[in-house]
């Protein structure tokens, strides 16, 4: 396999360069001083500021994009074999890594690179131990599967050590990664259109937390069931969160303020902090506690590190405000999971409203359709449900299922639910019955943010 050396620069092409993980790691490399080209299907916010800073990019994938002087390539999981620019690489014999294999070879560059997977809240939590990392002065690089507001952006290039990235299960992309410190927040089921099962997703984690070396540390989530299936015989250090049981770190007298962020007592090591957190719900209070222990493991005094995670307001698209009109405040989630809409609804529970309005757009029919039952039950915690048609995203089978199937489903269980084909009747309808004092959270993982921008006239 290709190796990453910093030391040794290199000419890296990257085939959908336009990409948010693709565009952020042909920065780094840029800014480390290889040479940096690359290929996407159109023009973008993304691809201008690679260009403004003296990136080659190509708009069109085409077999005269590549040239006998590159070095490796790069592929995203959605470039095939017949790819123009693919079939070319190969045709030369020119060395080829993929996206996940590259974000390997990098951190083998740093000191400490630091991994954070799980099912859910991975985002969050990478911005809330960025936001530890940054307050600490320990000058991070660092790589955010979404828009983190301290650093504008999903991408920070730093002058230390520490490397931070999200982790991510799917295709198994995380056993390309080397990291020292490892963090698994949740194991459930998902990606069933790759993992035959949980068992399979199960084994994935195991051989994730396998990577860690003997100085390295697990930080891992207690209420995982089977635990010791995951962290028996590792070699590294295992350090355990969670909100109840005998967890390394945990939470005690957890209350809500008026907009549902959560105060708590963190106990560790027979000692208590105080935690103070500006975003919502239970959810982020376990998020807190694997953030707080890896600032522990790294050298941060709890009481700094409380204070800089306090200053965290969350990242676009996780409980994000967008604003409000006529007295109805619009959130926006990007909860696509039954967990992670239960986790979101539940956190609402706690914001001032009198109606809860939950818009959902599905991401996926084999998601959809594998969790379809749970699907149901998570929305039922909202008053009112809207459906939009199903994002399918990669995928171009139905299986058979709509947003219909759900809304039959919800309807099954006593709740209001609608469904509109259209973005613009979903609209339409919200205006006409949602009333003053009302929450009207979109969510998904597609595009159904569009909803409330419009109602908002954004």
């Amino acid at each position: 396999m290709y190796q990453i050396d910093f030391n040794k620069p290199a000419h890296i092409y990257f085939v959908g360069i336009g990409g948010i993980s693709m565009s952020g790691l042909a920065e780094v490399l840029f800014s480390k001083g290889f040479r940096i080209s690359g290929s996407d299907r159109q023009r973008s916010a993304l691809t201008d500021s690679l260009s403004a800073k003296g990136i080659t990019v190509f708009y069109g994938q085409r077999e005269g994009n590549i040239t006998e002087d590159i070095d490796c390539a790069v592929f995203t999981s959605a470039i095939h074999p017949d790819n123009p620019e693919y079939v070319a690489i190969k045709r030369l014999g020119i060395p080829s890594l993929t996206r996940a294999e590259l974000l390997g070879q990098m951190m083998k560059n740093y000191a400490v690179p630091i991994a954070i997977s799980g099912t859910h809240g991975k985002t969050t939590t990478t911005s809330m131990v960025s936001e530890i990392l940054l307050g600490a002065d320990l000058d991070p690089t660092l790589s955010i599967g979404g828009i983190y507001k301290s650093i504008g952006g999903n991408i920070r290039i730093g002058g230390s050590g520490y490397f931070v990235t999200e982790a991510c299960e799917y295709t198994n992309s995380f056993l390309s990664f080397f990291p020292k410190i490892g963090i698994i927040l949740n194991i459930e089921e998902d990606h069933l259109d790759f993992f035959k099962d949980l068992s399979d997703i199960r084994a994935s984690f195991r051989k994730f937390a396998e990577l860690l070396p003997s100085d390295g540390t697990l930080i891992i989530h207690n209420s995982i069931e089977n635990l010791t299936e995951i962290t028996e015989g590792l070699a590294c250090k295992v350090v355990t969160f969670g909100l109840t049981g005998d967890a390394d770190f945990t939470a005690r007298d957890i209350t809500y303020d008026e907009t549902g962020c959560a105060s708590f007592t963190m106990i560790s090591h027979g000692k208590s902090q105080e935690i103070r957190l500006q975003v919502p719900g239970i959810h982020n209070v376990a998020n807190a506690l694997a953030s707080m222990a890896l600032s522990d493991v790294i050298g941060v005094p709890a009481a700094e590190a409380a204070g800089f995670l306090h200053r965290f307001t969350g990242t676009d698209r996780r409980f994000e405000y967008k604003g409000s009109i006529g007295g109805v405040t619009v959130i926006d989630d990007y909860a696509h999971h039954p967990t992670e809409i239960t986790a979101t609804l539940k956190a609402c529970e706690n914001y001032p409203h009198k109606t809860l309005w939950c818009v959902f757009q599905p991401h996926t029919y084999t998601r959809t359709k594998a969790f379809l039952a749970d699907f149901a039950k998570a929305l039922s915690l909202a008053d009112k449900v809207v459906l939009a048609d199903i994002y399918a995203a990669r995928e171009t089978d139905t299986l058979g299922i709509s947003s219909r199937t759900l809304q039959e489903e919800i309807i099954k269980l006593g709740k209001e639910c609608y469904y509109f084909p259209s973005f613009d009747e979903i609209e339409n309808f919200l205006l006409q019955n949602c009333i003053n004092g009302d929450l009207l959270i979109t969510m998904g993982a597609g595009d159904v943010l569009k909803i409330g921008e419009s109602i908002l006239g954004k």
